[in-house]
């Protein structure tokens, strides 16, 4: 009689094996723009990379060649390194699932100093529209005051509701952080009443989000892109990124405001202090314990004040 044998499981090729690790982080809770940026890499290093060979025939030395052949293409050395980051985290992954035991050398990211905007460009943007403006300039121009007085990420912003601000205690909750922790910011005094002026024209049910399209609903990643560069160049800045917003609290609560790193670690939601270095060129400063005097969105405006009396 013929001995019956299970087959043997088909190799998988490398981009089957990333899916599954996009699978597994996905449902660990990783970050949905942790999860894009993955395949946003991905996409991109398959113009370096055979992503399309059996998994375990990949190696080391295809790993490299990859990198050099990025090199010779004239990407940026922190490019680079990010995809390589991305590959060390996946090729963890692998290891802890018996995949592979293939471990990637580390790229380090060159430090660089983030742009930020100008004190000019932000008495621009900071200047209230007049009375009469349409709905999406006004919520522009409190989103703009917003990021400079919480520092936090577009993907954050996009998913504050209207429960997630307590003015009795000056603060708003972080639910969507990158990191999935949630987190408490404190509003300074300027803050809060411009959210209490916005909120009263915004309306809505307590779960509704903050930041709401015309209709009320969810501001789209690329809807709230598209008003901020409007309302920037409206402004006559040309410059429209809603990331450089971050850089420049982060920067403006160092140097201007008397913030130390370690409370800035905690305002940016960085799960290390190394995080928060190579974010930023770290200053040592003591730091108060009112909040007014810190926010860069207070601090700016108080200076302005000044100025033209």
């Amino acid at each position: 009689m013929q001995k019956i044998t299970m087959p043997m499981e088909v190799s998988k090729n490398f981009l089957e094996v990333f899916e599954m690790f996009i699978t597994s982080q996905t449902a660990k809770g990783v970050a949905d723009i942790t999860i894009r940026n993955y395949r946003y890499n991905m996409k991109n290093m398959k113009n370096y990379f055979d992503a399309e060979r059996p998994f375990d025939a990949v190696t080391k030395r295809d790993i490299e060649a990859m990198v050099v052949a990025m090199r010779k293409a004239g990407l940026a050395h922190n490019t680079i390194a990010t995809y390589n980051r991305m590959l060390k985290t996946f090729y963890n992954w692998c290891g802890s699932e018996n995949l592979s035991t293939l471990t990637i050398a580390t790229i380090k990211e060159k430090e660089t100093v983030k742009e930020t905007y100008t004190d000019e460009e932000l008495r621009r943007l900071l200047q209230r529209p007049e009375k009469g403006c349409d709905f999406g300039e006004f919520r522009s121009w409190v989103v703009v005051n917003f990021l400079l007085n919480c520092g936090c990420r577009a993907a954050t912003v996009r998913n504050i509701q209207n429960r997630d601000v307590d003015f009795d205690a000056s603060q708003v909750v972080f639910r969507h952080n990158k990191n999935g922790k949630i987190q408490v910011i404190p509003l300074c005094s300027l803050m809060a009443n411009i959210l209490r002026e916005y909120m009263k024209i915004r309306g809505g049910k307590p779960e509704d989000y903050l930041f709401c399209d015309v209709y009320g609903g969810m501001l789209t990643e690329d809807a709230l892109r598209h008003a901020i560069t409007r309302y920037n160049k409206s402004r006559g800045v040309n410059s429209t990124s809603i990331h450089k917003f971050r850089h420049t609290f982060a920067r403006k609560y160092l140097l201007d405001c008397g913030g130390n790193a370690f409370t800035l670690q905690k305002l940016m939601g960085h799960s290390t202090l190394n995080m928060t270095k190579h974010y930023c060129r770290v200053f040592d400063s003591d730091v108060g314990k009112d909040y007014d005097l810190h926010s860069p969105l207070a601090q700016f405006q108080k200076t302005k004040a000044r100025i033209r009396r």
